[in-house]
């Protein structure tokens, strides 16, 4: 057994962060799934950004683009639409033999309308849709304004893939904005059956914020809890995870939504390359990782089973000790979703920034 064969022994999903035209046009793709056991893939704006600003592979579709005279927003989504229908082809056979739990592609809705509701809505049904593949996943963005756009695509039988989730309070918004779509899916006669979710945590980018304050306050106590808050703060998600799973009224037939930690590159080089993966198996979960952080699970083998049940205690303390040497948490994660946000928004405008110069 390799070691992403053993995180899915313990119960961890791993799918791919990364998506481009040249993966799926070279095999590369394909490759990755039968060799490194990878079942899934994200994608976001900066990963688009990156893959259309680089390289030919699109230079065809965007000749075709030009002739028919779209903008440039229609131009990014035509050409992700289409990277991620290739995608969800390759991946079916997974989808089909997993039950639908894996062999899934995500798509994210435009980061610039993540406080407009009717907007995120609008645009996850037309997501939905264009992509036209069962294992498609849309992804909306927890924030407080599309909140009620996650319940509603629920209802309307939408899988999602609920993004940019710092805090373990907003976690617990997301599961229970999950639970009303699926109660309000039932009752208007959709088979929830075939509807899917997961809800992606960020992990490497707390340890980044809180690392910075932590530095800055000096004291030895301080210092000695660096590299700690990220992995104790996906714990304690992980322990509201399994108390609402337990207590959440769900219609027959729900597929829980699974936890998935994203952001799992570690930031600091002087943490274990490993460290936001073997920390954080355990049952019904997802580890999307780039795939340099794939690379380095494979090579360290250091997968030492079920990280995550009966670990909420100690994340407790971490967060204890976090507040007594004067760490704001409510801030930290106040600036976390801003810049998460912000930044999603920043690649999105620059990729339409550069699509608008070759459409031009």
């Amino acid at each position: 057994m390799n070691a992403i064969e053993k995180l899915k022994t313990a119960g961890t999903s791993t799918w791919l962060d990364d998506l481009s035209r040249d993966r799926i046009n070279s095999g590369n793709l394909a490759a990755v799934i039968a060799e490194k056991n990878i079942v899934g893939v994200t994608t976001n704006p900066a990963i688009f950004a990156a893959a259309m600003s680089h390289g030919h592979a699109y230079d065809e579709q965007i000749a075709q683009l030009k002739e028919q005279g779209v903008n440039a927003d229609t131009a990014v989504y035509a050409m992700s639409i289409a990277d991620v229908q290739a995608a969800c082809d390759i991946f079916y056979d997974l989808y089909q033999a997993s039950d639908g739990e894996d062999g899934r592609v995500s798509i994210e809705v435009d980061p610039r309308i993540s406080d407009d509701a009717e907007a995120t809505l609008a645009q996850a049904r037309e997501l939905w849709k264009s992509v036209d593949r069962e294992n498609v996943m849309i992804k909306i963005p927890a924030t407080v304004g599309s909140l009620p756009a996650i319940t509603a695509a629920l209802a309307e039988g939408i899988s999602v893939n609920v993004t940019l989730i710092f805090s373990v309070a907003r976690y617990r918004e997301v599961v229970l904005a999950w639970a009303e779509g699926l109660r309000q899916a039932h009752a208007a006669g959709v088979d929830v059956t075939k509807i899917h979710s997961v809800a992606s945590f960020f992990v490497s980018r707390v340890d980044t914020e809180i690392d910075v304050r932590l530095d800055a306050i000096g004291t030895p106590e301080a210092l000695a809890l660096r590299g700690q808050a990220g992995v104790a703060n996906a714990r304690l998600a992980y322990e509201v995870f399994e108390q609402l799973r337990t207590t959440l009224e769900l219609p027959a037939g729900t597929h829980m939504q699974r936890p998935l930690w994203a952001s799992t590159g570690v930031k600091n080089p002087a943490y274990p390359a490993t460290l936001y993966v073997s920390e954080l198996a355990g049952p019904q979960t997802v580890n999307t990782m780039p795939e340099s952080t794939i690379d380095a699970v494979l090579a360290a083998d250091d997968i030492h089973g079920d990280t995550l049940t009966n670990t909420a205690a100690d994340a407790h303390e971490v967060f204890e000790k976090l507040v007594a040497v004067g760490i704001d948490l409510d801030d930290v994660f106040d600036v976390l979703e801003t810049e998460g946000v912000e930044k999603f928004v920043a690649a999105w405008s620059e990729l339409l920034t550069s699509m608008s110069a070759k459409l031009a």
